[in-house]
């Protein structure tokens, strides 16, 4: 392979990691759009409780998650990512997710451990998900008090959800940083 080809591959990969990387921000945020867009207009998802086209996926997640969640978490790590020569890419990526529930006191939160297994294409530049199958690997409820923090709380910038509040749209609309 070609020292340009190798950079390709490597750019193709990156932007695959993005990919997967704004899947978990668009579910962690209730960003429908974002979720959407990782999505091909014809791609399958296989989330266990949910079997259908991805882009219908994204609404019906969100939604389930702002009704069910007051805070969710996905994290992932050891992501293979291996392109084959006709530009069709197979991806695992472990996942840890936690859903913390609405309203329970003690809190309850939902962690489980799995695996998002992708395959992506690249259509008019732009990789997206053509099809994905969550793979469960583990679960388990976590309960602790309300009242309960590591560190004291005050101060600290909290998550926003469902209404692009979050830190993180304010940060990507500036056009300087401050000094």
């Amino acid at each position: 392979m070609s020292r340009d080809a190798e950079i390709e591959r490597l750019l193709d990969k990156q932007a695959i990691y993005e990919v997967l990387c704004a899947y978990c921000r668009g579910v962690d945020r209730c960003d429908v759009e974002l979720v959407r867009s990782v999505y091909h207009e014809d791609s399958y998802d296989d989330h266990g409780y949910w079997k259908g086209r991805g882009v219908d996926f994204a609404a019906f997640v969100v939604n389930r998650l702002s009704l069910a969640n007051s805070a969710t978490t996905h994290s992932i790590t050891n992501i293979l990512i291996d392109i084959d020569d006709r530009g069709i890419a197979r991806s695992e990526a472990q996942v840890m997710a936690t859903l913390v529930r609405r309203d329970t006191d003690p809190v309850i939160a939902d962690v489980m451990g799995g695996r998002y297994i992708d395959r992506l294409s690249k259509r008019d530049g732009v990789w997206g998900i053509d099809e994905r199958t969550v793979v469960l690997d583990w679960t388990k409820v976590e309960t602790w008090p309300s009242s309960e923090a590591p560190v004291p709380l005050k101060g600290f910038t909290w998550g926003k959800r469902e209404d692009r509040r979050d830190p993180i749209y304010w940060m990507l609309s500036r056009n300087t940083l401050q000094g």
